[in-house]
């Protein structure tokens, strides 16, 4: 039964392929069938048209007269000369559209700069009202002038320190015990200490964890913590204090109330070696004309300004933040600036919306110019249109009908041969589709047998497929027990590894006691008495660990600086990114530079000789730009007729000339909204002054949007009167005086005396 289905099976899969091979040969005949009428259908449209073609050209024949032929002459004339009024429109359309666009560029860059100036000054504004905000809340409280918070933190530490959570209760903030004896130099000891006058003390590092987690309840930016033990005396300093009677320094020109407050600052930055001198000329002259008095490290001025033996750094604030005393008059001064901010910020907001109506307005007559510009190039299109078609009409006598009619006659003759081939396919299409039909009964007549061997064969595959998952069952128990005895066997290699790891362990630790005494003890005392002997020794352990430091204290430490390290160390790889990234962008910038060049020389050296060109010369400009040198050749006349020649050959015309189109040509490589010339045409010529002030003033109508500025001992009475040119004329000068009324500065003086 298997054999017979299979035979049947390859039979019916050869049927299949002949029957697919018969079903595709019929599909091509019925395909040329259908392309046949198809073409038959379009050769009687084709004859159909022709037919009719040659009847119009047959009854038109005598109907054009010569009339008609003018007329239409005339209309295309008509249409050609509207053609080239909207294409004269369509330029000075385009014209108008460049200059708004230039326009619109020019006024959003001056609202991007004024808005970035606005933001600037926002930010200013917020921080001088809250530094009003403060020095109003300092008047009551004087806390408050080291932050919103300073108050809070130091009533939560006097309560800490009643309740013993510290040994010795934390000081600060440092500003507050610190009092000025010249009130001038607020700002000099405020750029000296910097973040010191928030800073806190305390005596050791438990205190210092207390402090840290108080810290962290009212602050986001923790003020920093000094840890020195308590000492109630100040340090002795004269030996190394800087030598200078003319000038205080830090440490003398305060008065601190806390004995702790003054040691932090003399260790932490060494107050007793900065000067303090009002004047910069002064601060100049004592720390870099002259050697530094003794000890002296560095100064600062009542500026703020810090200065060294060979540098100096200029300060970033203007007032004092902590340490001013008139606090009145601090507020008064910093209402003032708000007042001043305001006020810019309001010219600026003006300008903004001065510069954004502006703007639109410019963007509303460019979206009105380019509907304008549509408008007009669909009525060229048009007109193109309208004189394509009256040219396109040709005479209706030149046709041939005689050839008309023979294209007739052969189509109806492709006509009758393509009837014939679709009744040849026709016959060839019906005898395959029989064929066909033949082919699928044989093929459906073998898969009923196949079937029909399947319906036998079902019991037979029933117990075959339930063989096969008894044994997939089977598979899968031996699977399952193979897994089991791999999972024991690496249980007992592992067994086995951890048992030579503590043999190892065991006999390394026999060596390390082994170094501590050869032989092995073999002790007879108790479990008990060598635990109380090791307690023992733990203990004085731990007291050697008291009197050196705290183990986990030291850790910390260096943890600390080691976090400490590693954050240097990231900071100098993103360091070397940023500066390789800056490598790439400084080679790419250079790239474009070079382009930008290289398009700013072509463009001059064009615009020189289209200028050149008006006065029918020829020349060229030659830049040299690895040795920095340009040289220009001008030859007047034809280029093509003489050889170029350098500037020294020409005339003082020829020569002023060339000048003007050679500084017409730079001007349009140029940004600036003014330009200027001198006496440019006082060696020209009639011809040459009338042409090159049409270069000129055509130039200076093209950019609006710039400022010329020319200065001229000719007359300009033949310029054009119009709003944009004006003349200013000065006084002859007196031809009769010989000498000018000129005296020494000296002689003056003299006679004021």
């Amino acid at each position: 039964m298997t054999e017979e289905a299979g035979t049947l099976e390859r039979t019916c899969l050869s049927l299949k392929k002949d029957a697919q091979a018969k079903r595709r040969t019929f599909s091509d005949a019925e395909a040329a069938y259908h392309r046949s009428q198809t073409e038959l259908k379009h050769l009687m449209k084709d004859h159909e048209q022709l037919c009719k073609r040659i009847n119009e050209l047959k009854h038109s024949a005598d109907q054009i007269s010569e009339p008609e032929k003018m007329e239409r002459q005339r209309k295309i004339g008509q249409l050609k000369e509207k053609l080239k009024n909207l294409h004269d429109q369509d330029e000075l359309v385009g014209q108008e559209i460049r200059q708004f666009q230039q326009a619109v560029y020019s006024y959003k860059e001056d609202a991007t700069r004024l808005k970035k100036e606005e933001l600037g000054l926002k930010q200013t504004l917020d921080s001088q009202q809250r530094q009003l905000r403060e020095l109003k809340e300092s008047k009551t409280n004087r806390l408050r002038r080291f932050g919103q918070y300073m108050p809070d933190l130091c009533e939560a530490i006097e309560n800490a320190y009643r309740q013993r959570q510290f040994k010795h209760k934390p000081i600060g903030p440092f500003g507050a015990f610190i009092h000025l004896k010249d009130a001038e130099l607020a700002l000099a000891v405020e750029a000296c200490l910097k973040g010191l006058l928030l800073a806190f003390w305390c005596d050791n590092h438990s205190d210092e964890r207390v402090l840290q987690s108080l810290m962290s309840k009212f602050c986001s930016h923790r003020p920093q913590i000094i840890v020195n033990p308590f000492r109630s005396s100040v340090y002795d300093v004269r030996p190394r204090a800087v030598v200078c009677n003319d000038f205080p320094s830090v440490l003398t020109a305060l008065q601190i109330d806390n004995a702790m407050v003054a040691n932090c600052l003399i260790d932490m930055r060494g107050i007793e070696t900065v000067l303090l001198i009002k004047s910069n000329s002064e601060a100049r002259r004592i720390m870099q004309q002259n050697r530094p008095p003794k000890n002296c490290r560095e100064a600062f001025t009542a500026e703020g300004d810090q200065v060294f033996e060979r540098r100096w750094y200029s300060s970033d604030y203007s007032m004092p933040r902590f340490l001013s005393r008139d606090v009145e008059a601090d507020i008064s001064r910093l209402e003032r600036e708000i007042e001043n901010t305001k006020d810019n910020l309001l010219t600026f907001q003006q300008r903004i919306c001065s510069v954004d109506n502006d703007i639109r307005k410019n963007e509303r007559f460019q979206s009105d110019h380019l509907r304008h510009q549509k408008d007009l190039q669909i009525a060229m299109r048009k007109v193109n249109l309208e004189i394509t078609d009256l040219e396109n009409i040709e005479e209706h006598q030149s046709v041939d009908i005689s050839t008309l009619e023979d294209e007739a006659q052969s189509i109806k003759s492709k006509m009758e041969t393509v009837k014939e081939n679709i009744r040849q396919q026709k016959a060839q299409m019906e005898e395959r589709k029989c064929i066909l039909q033949a082919a699928d009964q044989e093929c459906q007549a073998v898969k009923d047998r196949i079937h029909q061997l399947e319906e036998d064969s079902g019991p037979i595959r029933d117990g075959l497929n339930q063989a096969d998952n008894e044994l997939e069952n089977s598979r899968t128990h031996m699977q399952h027990y193979e897994k089991k005895e791999r999972e024991h066997l690496e249980s007992i290699k592992t067994l086995k590894n951890h048992l030579a790891t503590k043999e190892s362990k065991l006999m390394e630790m026999i060596a390390k006691a082994s170094e501590i005494h050869p032989e092995r003890i073999n002790s007879s005392r108790t479990v008990k008495s060598l635990d109380t002997e090791i307690n023992r020794l733990r203990e004085k352990i731990n007291s050697e660990r008291e009197r050196t430091g705290d183990r986990e204290e030291i850790i910390r430490q260096l943890q600390e600086a080691k976090e400490k390290y590693q954050n240097a160390e990231s900071k100098v790889k993103n360091l070397k990114k940023f500066i390789k990234m800056l490598d790439e962008v400084m080679k790419q910038r250079y790239k474009t530079y070079l382009y930008f060049r290289r398009f700013l020389t072509m463009r001059c050296k064009y615009y020189f000789n289209s200028l050149l060109s008006q006065r029918s010369y020829s020349g060229k400009i030659e830049f040299d730009h690895k040795n920095e040198r340009l040289s220009i050749t001008v030859q007047p006349g034809e280029g093509n007729k003489a050889s170029l020649d350098d500037m020294k050959s020409l005339s003082g015309g020829e020569r002023s000339f060339s000048t003007v189109c050679f500084i017409l040509s730079l001007w349009s490589i140029a940004e600036s909204p003014f330009r200027c010339l001198d006496e440019f045409d006082v060696f020209m010529d009639m011809v040459n002054r009338r042409i090159a002030m049409d270069m000129m003033l055509k130039m200076a109508d093209s950019q609006r949007y710039r400022q010329f500025i020319l200065l001229t001992p000719q007359s300009m009475s033949s310029l054009p009167l119009t709003r944009f040119i004006r003349i200013l004329r000065m006084q002859d000068p007196e031809r009769g005086q010989s000498t000018l009324n000129f005296h020494r500065s000296g002689e003056e003086n003299e006679d004021e005396e």
